[in-house]
């Protein structure tokens, strides 16, 4: 009788932003089609807890991380050493055979503990400016993934890929007419969607607001969506509702393929998995990077993408209505101007970096049970022959 193939397991520390988990996700999908069992690690933050619940297929464990900014020092080491000791518990009752960090707060306690199990571990950085947490874990990294070329000077592993930022499946291209029914917006009306991330953007809403009353003069008809964050949509809303511009304002939408899928234009914040997003979809943007972003580093995101002609950068400090309202109706209405920006983001996309990452990260497993004398992780399609024999 032939001996069943163990599953490997695979922890995946993604919480703390849509921005770090989005990209997890769609790595554990291409984990699970090469026979990986995928653990997701996040945080208690309620844009985790929402954006997981339409994961499946996985496993996902809550860790008590904080930020370091948000809770100080103290705060921090404390859930920095609960995380650890968690993870080490998670990881007794089922070893992992590889650890992936997308980057945060919550990436450094399982690499730590994946490290004591001897495990693979990974890192996946996808801003220009690595992250706090990815530089000093890169010391300690088998080997290290990069969105944009140039990260990897700022990272300290000896093995590092330039493979993009991951997205998931569904963002691709498709009938605009589908996904404004969807929304339950005019499917005949240009949409102008406006996102801050996964947490929202005061500073955004404050300065779209400032634009309806223009907006609603140079682009009648204009349709909003408006992703605001969790304390501003009243405000949003009666805003847009005194200017009369029809408008779907939400704190946070897990569905973004059709947010993107449903707009003309997009007003954004810079964060790196926005970026991926926007570039897989072809969507023309005006990118306001976070001025307060650690090392600004959406600055030079934004900055990059501006470079190549991908997206327009609009620095905060800089932003004034007279200037930010034209420019958003130009992108509306100059068929020549979005041609050459939809083209340009074809650059940035890369449409292969999830399956780049899972392809490393199940190598390093099958070569660890090749010099242990064990068997290899099944490729994708030996376990499409199996499934189809057993069917």
């Amino acid at each position: 009788m032939q001996s069943r193939t163990p599953t490997p397991r695979v922890a995946i520390a993604c919480g703390g932003t849509g921005g770090h988990l989005f990209p997890g996700l769609a790595v554990a999908d291409q984990l699970r089609q090469r026979g990986c069992a995928v653990t997701l690690l996040i945080s208690p933050k309620e844009v985790d807890q929402q954006a997981v619940r339409t994961a499946t297929g996985v496993q996902v464990a809550t860790l008590p991380a904080i930020g370091l900014n948000r809770g100080g020092w103290l705060a921090f080491a404390r859930g920095f050493a609960q995380s650890y000791l968690a993870t080490r518990k998670l990881f007794r009752i089922d070893p992992p055979a590889a650890v992936l960090a997308m980057g945060g707060f919550t990436s450094a306690p399982p690499i730590l503990a994946g490290k004591a199990f001897r495990a693979p571990t990974f890192l996946h950085e996808s801003n220009t400016i690595p992250g706090r947490a990815n530089r000093w874990l890169s010391w300690v990294t088998n080997q290290a993934f990069v969105g944009f070329p140039g990260a990897d000077a700022r990272l300290h592993t000896r093995q590092v890929k330039v493979t993009g930022t991951p997205v998931r499946p569904q963002f691709q291209p498709g009938d605009v007419a589908v996904c404004r029914l969807a929304l339950g917006l005019d499917p005949e009306k240009p949409v102008l969607l406006v996102t801050g991330g996964s947490q929202g953007a005061s500073g955004l809403n404050d300065l779209v607001i400032q634009i309806l009353p223009m907006l609603a003069m140079l682009a009648p008809g204009l349709q909003l969506f408006h992703l605001t964050g969790p304390n501003d949509i009243e405000k949003v809303e009666a805003a847009c509702a005194r200017h009369k511009i029809k408008a779907l304002v939400r704190p946070f939408f897990a569905e973004m393929h059709l947010a993107l899928g449903a707009a003309n234009v997009a007003i954004s914040r810079a964060g790196a998995s926005s970026l991926a997003e926007i570039a897989a979809m072809r969507i023309p943007s005006i990118l306001v990077p976070f001025p307060a972003a650690t090392d600004n580093h959406q600055y030079y995101n934004a900055q990059a993408f501006d470079k190549t002609g991908a997206a327009r950068l609009f620095e905060q400090k800089q932003a004034v209505p007279e200037l930010l309202a034209p420019l958003v109706v130009d992108l509306l209405e100059n068929l020549q101007v979005r041609g050459a920006m939809q083209a340009s983001l074809a650059q940035w996309h890369a449409p292969h970096a999830a399956e780049k990452i899972a392809a490393s990260i199940v190598q390093a497993i099958t070569d660890r049970r090749l010099a242990a004398g064990g068997v290899p992780v099944p490729s994708p399609s030996s376990l499409e022959h199996r499934q189809s024999v057993i069917s």
